[in-house]
C-alpha cells in the first residue's frame, strides 16, 4: 500500500497528530476564513513553501508563518487560518483543490496540508494566503500510479549543509536539473555554536537546546535563497541524522553524557524533533510524541522504485570504540522493529529498484593501511553483525541500491557479501553523496593524499572525491545512470557546476561501474 503506516508508526500517532491532520484538511469555500482580530505583521511567508512525500494520489504542502523568523517567528499567540490552493497550471486557472488549514502556535504556526484525490504522475502548482498576504507559488509532482511500470524517475540525493561552512550553491544546479524528487538524508541544520571566523555565522549565542532555539536555527537555514528555490520546485523526502540534534548521538545518549544529563538530553531531543517536524514537509504521522518521532517510512513510485527511508539514530545502540566491540551481535543500528519492517518491505517489493535512504555509510571504510582493520564506529562498520546480515539478505532482494550521506565527500561502492573477503559476492551498490556545503571548499590534493593510499584496502570503492555537490540519478527499468554533480566553490553565493563522474547500475547486475 502506497505510503501506508507501518505498525511501528501507529504507536506514535497521538491525539494531537490526529487533530492537526483534521485541521489541515478542512474544505475551504470563498469567504469562510475569519477576519484576523488584529492584522498580522508583514512578511508572514518569509520561510517560503515546499512539498513532500509524494503518493500517487497525494502530496504534503508546507509553509510556516514567521514574519520574524530568527526571533521565534514573530506571530501572535493564536491560531491563524491559512488558505491553500492547488492547481494544474501556474496561473491557477484550473484549481483542483483548495481549503483552509489552521496554523497553530503549538506547532510554530507551521502548516502541513495532506492533499489527497490527485492524479498520479501529475505536476501541480500551489500557494497559501493568510489574511491578505500571498505566498510564493510552489511546484510539485505526485508519484506514478501504483501499477505503472514508469518510464523513468529522476532523483537528487543531498545531505550535510552547514551554514557556517558555505553557501548552498549546489541547489542552483539541482534546480536546473529538474529532479522529480529530492531525497535528503540528514544534517539539514548543524547544532554548532556561532563561530566568529565562519563564512556565514550561525544565529544565536550558542548551541540550540530549547524549542525556540531550534526554530531559529531552522529558520536561518531556510533563508538560503538556493535552498528556498529548490524547496519550492520539487517534492522532498527527508530524514534526519545527528546534527539536527547533537553530534553522534545514539538513542537517548548524547555525544557527551558527562555534560548532558539524561533528562536534559531527552528534553533537547523533544525540542529538536518538534522543530524538525515544524520545518519539514512530512505527514501528521511524524508529529512527535515527546522524545519519539516516526521517521522511517516507505514510498513507492509505481513498480519502478520503492524507497525505504531509514532512521539510523533513534533506535541504535550506543557507539563502541574498538574492532572487537563492533562485532558484538547484540548491537543494532535499526532496532528490531525497524529492521523487520525493512526486510519485509524489501522482500515483498513489487518494484524493479529497491532504494534505501540510509543516513550513514553502509559499505566498509577500512582506514588502517595494510594488515588489520580500523573503522569509523558511528557508521555501519560499527554494527558489523547487523550490517553483514543485511548484506546476506540483499542476495535475495531485487536491485538494492543504498543512498547515504554523512561523510562530506563522495564515496561510491559495491556492497559486498563479506567485506573481509574481497572476492566475495557483490550484492548491491551504494552512493554516499558529498555534502552541500559542509567542510567548505576542501583541499583536493590533501584529500587524495589522505585517502588514495587506502584504495588498496577498500577495493569495493569505485569513486572517492571531496568536492561539494550532490548526486543525480536517472532511473528506468533497465538501469540507473548516476552523475556526481559538483560546484567549484561554496564560499561565494554563485558557483560553476560540472559533472565529475558518471556511473551505471544495470538491472539484474549488482554493483556499480564507471562509464
Amino acid at each position: 500500500m502506497y505510503g501506508a503506516a507501518s505498525p511501528g508508526r501507529r504507536r506514535f500517532l497521538t491525539a494531537g497528530a490526529a487533530a492537526l491532520a483534521a485541521a489541515s484538511a478542512q474544505l475551504w469555500l470563498p469567504g469562510t476564513a475569519r477576519a484576523a482580530e488584529t492584522p498580522l505583521p508583514d512578511g508572514v511567508f518569509s520561510l517560503g513553501v515546499t512539498s513532500g512525500d509524494p503518493l500517487p494520489d497525494g502530496i504534503v504542502l508546507w509553509t510556516r508563518l514567521a514574519p520574524d523568523p530568527l526571533n521565534g517567528g514573530g506571530m501572535p499567540d493564536r491560531a491563524v487560518p491559512v488558505e491553500w490552493e492547488l492547481a494544474e497550471d501556474e496561473r491557477f486557472r484550473k484549481v483542483v483543490r483548495r481549503g483552509t488549514a489552521q496554523a497553530l502556535p503549538a506547532y510554530g504556526h507551521s502548516v502541513h496540508v495532506d492533499v489527497r484525490g490527485l492524479r498520479a504522475g501529475c505536476t501541480y502548482w500551489y500557494r497559501f494566503r493568510a489574511h491578505g498576504q500571498l505566498s510564493r507559488t510552489g511546484r510539485t509532482r505526485t508519484a506514478p500510479a501504483r501499477n505503472s511500470s514508469g518510464s523513468n524517475l529522476r532523483v537528487a540525493l543531498a545531505s550535510c549543509q552547514n551554514w557556517q561552512h558555505g553557501y548552498f550553491t549546489p541547489y542552483a544546479d539541482m534546480l536546473d536539473q529538474d529532479p522529480d524528487v529530492v531525497v535528503f538524508v540528514g544534517d539539514y541544520i548543524y547544532e554548532s555554536a556561532p563561530s566568529s571566523t565562519a563564512l556565514r555565522r550561525h544565529e544565536g549565542t550558542g548551541e540550540p537546546y530549547s524549542l525556540v532555539q531550534y526554530r531559529n536555527r531552522y529558520a536561518q537555514y531556510r533563508t538560503d535563497p538556493d535552498l528556498a528555490e529548490m524547496h519550492a520546485n520539487a517534492p522532498w523526502v527527508v530524514t534526519f541524522d545527528d546534527h539536527e540534534i547533537d553530534n553522534d548521538w545514539a538513542g537517548e545518549i548524547p555525544q557527551d553524557p558527562d555534560k548532558q544529563p539524561h533528562d536534559a538530553f531527552v528534553a533537547r531531543i523533544t525540542a529538536a524533533y518538534q522543530a524538525f517536524y515544524e520545518h519539514m514537509p512530512v505527514r501528521a504521522t511524524a508529529v512527535p510524541n515527546g522524545p519519539h518521532i516516526q521517521m522511517y517510512r516507505r514510498l513507492d513510485f509505481g513498480r519502478l522504485v520503492r524507497m525505504n527511508v531509514l532512521d539510523t539514530r533513534q533506535f541504535r545502540s550506543d557507539q563502541v570504540t574498538s574492532q572487537a566491540a563492533a562485532q558484538d551481535p547484540s548491537l543494532t543500528m535499526l532496532g528490531a522493529e525497524q529492521k523487520q519492517w525493512l526486510l519485509d518491505g524489501l522482500h515483498g517489493s513489487p518494484a524493479r529498484w529497491n532504494l534505501i535512504a540510509s543516513q550513514i555509510m553502509m559499505a566498509e571504510t577500512d582506514i588502517l593501511p595494510g594488515e588489520g582493520k580500523l573503522w569509523y564506529y558511528d557508521a555501519w562498520d560499527g554494527y558489523q553483525v547487523e550490517r553483514n546480515a543485511l548484506m546476506a539478505d540483499f542476495r535475495s532482494v531485487r536491485n538494492p541500491v543504498v543512498l547515504s550521506g554523512d561523510r562530506h565527500f563522495t564515496m561510491i561502492s559495491d556492497l559486498k557479501e563479506d567485506f573481509a573477503d574481497p572476492s566475495s559476492r557483490v550484492v548491491g551498490a551504494e552512493f554516499v553523496g558529498t555534502s552541500v556545503s559542509s567542510n567548505g571548499d576542501q583541499d583536493q590534493a590533501a584529500f587524495h593524499a589522505q585517502w588514495d593510499p587506502l584504495l588498496a584496502d577498500n577495493p569495493h570503492w569505485k569513486v572517492i572525491d571531496a568536492h561539494r555537490g550532490y548526486h543525480l540519478f536517472d532511473i528506468d527499468r533497465h538501469g540507473i545512470d548516476a552523475q556526481v554533480r559538483v560546484v567549484d566553490t561554496v564560499v561565494g553565493p554563485q558557483a560553476v557546476p560540472s559533472t565529475i563522474a558518471r556511473l551505471r547500475v544495470d538491472s539484474g547486475r549488482p554493483g556499480v561501474r564507471l562509464v
